[in-house]
């Protein structure tokens, strides 16, 4: 009877410890406001004011833009793909946090609550539980205190926060973002899209979901002094990255090799990513143009295409070389590498504001489809397509392919300037061209006067790029 009264109350007590471990975990405290930034160079919250003010300009009398958050995007079961924010929502928040939403109003509005202001944020609150697993959240408080927003709610707040989007002549969005999964959560993206939707059901007509993709365009292709140090910064990440893999490169070396090192040096240097899958294709898959597969063994006689890029604070570098495994261009390689060379070169020369975006283009394509000609390896100009089938520049930014509006050249933009030749095995022309392919790619910014090659680090010139590869690697 002893014992069994000493076994109920042992039970007792652990069941009463176990409760009030249970309580000590439900009224445990938010974490500290902190600022959640460790790098001292990040944007700062007036530069995305600027942005949004920037915007205003742009929108017409009595308009919203709504903005949302990228989703979370699955991997696979249990697993998500590392968190990426959605470039217009970052160029005018600086959050980078998901499920969010941001609206932009083009005039102050008077809302019944006694909030008057000329944008809001919605976003996640503080949640000790969930930041246990996930990490701090800038939460309300930290939304003003440290990205500079006006006005801040939760999200969960949004369904219910007198916004009467029906009262405005336009309702400017960008596409919804789709395959959002619903997490059940009062404030998660599912349910913040769900609240506009049901806002917005009776004004359908009002929605706009075309201009505000040229207003942002618009903002986007001209970048700021402080955008451009990013850029900068992203820039020579990847030309060390190229660098490098100069001097490693060697034969029976794989392309998932070559690909270790470039992303080593770009994390060894700060990039949170690559800014996009990069691309390491050696003998026949240096003719597929966004090759990311990666798992090639390199031979001796193979070239090898490196088109990579570094993102640093959201802005990605884009840079291309090409190299030959062993060291030493063949002599049809140096003959294909030369031309693609002096293609870029007369394309970085009509780089200036004024011209159209396209003349870079042109002039490459110009001298690559003479040449061509004179090799016999095409017989109409028009032919080059076939070995030269994309265009010479884009924007880069926040996007690998940035927005633009691919108008006339102006100061501040920053594109690129990639011809490339790929013969593929079986090509119309004389097997010893087959499975050459060469692309060089340089990040150009648009001046008053001169372009200036930002990835100019990186050695172009086959004399360089020869002698580079003799020296030693500390991958060796």
């Amino acid at each position: 009877m002893v014992k069994k009264l000493i076994f109920i109350s042992l039970c007792f007590l652990l069941t009463f410890i176990s409760k009030a471990q249970e309580n000590t975990l439900a009224i445990q405290t938010v974490p500290e406001l902190i600022n959640l930034d460790y790098d001292t160079d990040l944007l700062t919250p007036s530069f995305f004011s600027k942005n949004r003010n920037a915007l205003r300009q742009l929108m017409p009398a009595n308009s919203v833009a709504v903005f949302f958050a990228n989703p979370i995007r699955n991997r696979s079961n249990d697993v998500d793909y590392e968190y990426h924010q959605d470039p217009n929502f970052y160029y005018l928040s600086g959050l980078r946090e998901p499920h969010a939403v941001l609206l932009i109003f083009k005039e102050p509005q008077q809302f019944g609550n006694g909030t008057k202001t000329d944008e809001l944020l919605f976003l996640q609150k503080r949640d000790a539980s969930d930041e246990v697993w996930t990490g701090k959240r800038q939460g309300v408080e930290g939304a003003t205190k440290f990205l500079g927003i006006n006005i801040a709610f939760t999200g969960e707040e949004f369904s219910s926060f007198e916004t009467e989007l029906d009262s405005f002549d336009k309702i400017l969005i960008t596409e919804l973002p789709e395959d959002v999964k619903n997490l059940d959560q009062k404030d998660d993206l599912y349910n913040l899209i769900g609240s506009f939707k049901l806002k917005t059901e009776k004004s359908n007509a009002k929605i706009d979901d075309q201009d505000l993709k040229y207003m942002m365009a618009q903002l986007r292709q001209i970048k700021s002094d402080e955008e451009i140090i990013l850029l900068k910064k992203a820039i020579e990440m990847t030309c060390d990255a190229q660098i490098e893999l100069m001097k490693a490169l060697k034969p029976n070396m794989t392309e998932y090799q070559s690909e270790a090192i470039v992303e080593y040096v770009f994390k060894k240097n700060g990039a949170e990513y690559p800014g996009f899958p990069s691309i390491l294709g050696g003998g026949e898959n240096s003719c597929i143009l966004h090759y990311t597969s990666n798992r090639k063994p390199l031979n001796g006689n193979d070239m090898l295409v490196s088109d990579i890029g570094a993102e640093y604070h959201g802005y990605t570098a884009d840079v291309t070389r090409t190299l030959p495994t062993d060291g030493i261009f063949s002599e049809e390689e140096k003959i294909i590498y030369n031309i693609v060379y002096e293609a870029q070169q007369a394309g970085i020369t009509q780089c200036k504001a004024g011209n159209k975006f396209w003349d870079p283009h042109n002039a490459a394509t110009e001298i690559i489809s003479t040449k061509l000609m004179e090799l016999g390896i095409i017989d109409k100009a028009y032919k080059v397509r076939e070995y030269f089938m994309h265009g010479t520049s884009h924007y880069l930014g926040l996007d690998v392919h940035d927005a633009g509006l691919y108008t006339p050249l102006e100061k501040g933009n920053v594109i690129t300037v990639e011809p490339g030749i790929y013969i593929a095995e079986g090509s119309d022309c004389d097997p010893k061209w087959w499975n050459i392919g060469v692309r060089i790619e340089d990040d150009i910014l648009i001046t008053e006067g001169e372009p200036i090659t930002l990835s100019a680090k990186a050695p172009r010139k086959i004399e360089e790029i020869e002698a580079l590869m003799k020296e030693e690697s500390k991958f060796e």
